[in-house]
């Protein structure tokens, strides 16, 4: 796997797209559920209800159409489904992988609780996770699909580890795991997989299990296959630049909702990798405008040039109104495209000096 191939990011342009330029736009994952859904939910989940399993399966397929057009008419050129048919991105998972159990909700904060698994044995794979999932956005769709995957750490570090000698070791289990999924997923047609790690800048060093588990997760895939890495919240100054040397085509990483405090962290030394930047802050439930957004992209270019920044939001928009949720796609597209033709017209000259290179 190449950093910065251009055509394992080219294969994502739309054939009809407006610029030269070409500022590829998508989402984290997470989008606002219909309220519709989780009333269907609470009558599957009723014993005294005759709203059955193909009741809820027919359910949650509605919700990823229209959710993945929802996306399509924001103007996104690579859509998710909204992770319709999940609930919490570790809970999903642990719910999929044999050796981890449930033993009821603990209170993480305030009055919100978090059903945390145990990993009581070995972890093994047994059936798919996301292929199903996949399979349905993609024909849901004329556009390219990513695909998020919570990733091994972050499965890891929030689960009761019962059964392994330490966190470590289960990381890399899990890493094996993750690694025969996407090999489905690419089988399946996927080509552009998210690993999630939102656990990755909240410990220091914990960069290195990181990497290695990356290692193992991409062992085997075809170059074509764009791997990205999502990290939200925590000390970006713990994991830079060692993240650098992560076998990733780019990183996706929360900055908006810090108001860019620790952008220049990442601007020596040298960016070498694609940057998906947060551009609209996922925890405001106000709708960026586009001249502010406009001058969030902006502000990646002072890390990265055009060819190497990917825009999206800071974060995935589950809690956000759905209005909402969709205004701030819906102008973050309109502005990569107004700063795309700034760009090609020569009206943006920004300045990026001369940072040490990465392997110095």
């Amino acid at each position: 796997m190449s950093a910065n191939d251009e055509d394992n990011k080219q294969q994502f342009r739309p054939e009809d797209h407006p610029n030269d330029h070409f500022l590829l736009t998508t989402v984290v994952g997470s989008y606002p559920k219909p309220k519709w859904l989780n009333r269907a939910k609470e009558l599957y989940q009723d014993p005294e209800s005759d709203f059955d399993g193909d009741n809820w399966l027919e359910a949650k397929d509605d919700a990823c159409r229209l959710i993945t057009n929802e996306h399509e008419r924001a103007g996104l050129d690579v859509v998710v489904d909204g992770e319709m048919r999940r609930n919490e991105m570790v809970e999903f998972f642990a719910h999929r992988i044999d050796g981890y159990e449930f033993n009821g909700p603990i209170k993480v904060w305030g009055h919100n609780y978090f059903d945390k698994p145990s990993v009581v044995s070995e972890v093994e794979y047994d059936e798919s996770w996301l292929v199903d999932e996949y399979e349905f956005t993609a024909g849901a769709s004329d556009r390219p699909v990513k695909v998020p995957i919570t990733g091994p750490y972050t499965l890891a570090n929030w689960s009761f580890n019962e059964a392994y000698e330490d966190d470590d070791e289960l990381t890399l289990d899990l890493a094996d795991l993750v690694n025969e999924e996407i090999e489905k997923l690419v089988e399946a047609g996927a080509r552009y997989i998210q690993i999630d790690e939102p656990a990755l800048a909240t410990t220091p060093d914990d960069h290195a299990i990181v990497g290695e588990s990356l290692e193992r997760i991409v062992a085997g895939l075809p170059d074509d296959v764009r791997i990205g890495l999502h990290v939200c919240y925590g000390d970006y100054s713990r994991i830079y630049p060692e993240i650098l040397e992560f076998p990733v085509d780019e990183f996706d990483l929360e900055l908006a909702n810090g108001d860019y405090e620790q952008l220049d962290v990442f601007k020596d030394p040298e960016f070498t990798k694609d940057l998906a930047l947060g551009v609209t802050d996922a925890h405001i439930a106000e709708v960026d405008s586009v001249e502010q957004i406009e001058e969030n992209i902006k502000r990646g270019l002072e890390v990265v040039p055009p060819e190497q920044l990917v825009i999206s939001p800071d974060c995935g928009l589950k809690l956000l109104p759905r209005e909402v949720a969709y205004g701030k796609m819906a102008n973050m597209v309109e502005a990569a495209r107004n700063v795309e033709e700034d760009l090609d017209e020569g009206n943006i000259d920004i300045e990026r000096g001369a940072p040490t290179p990465a392997d110095d």
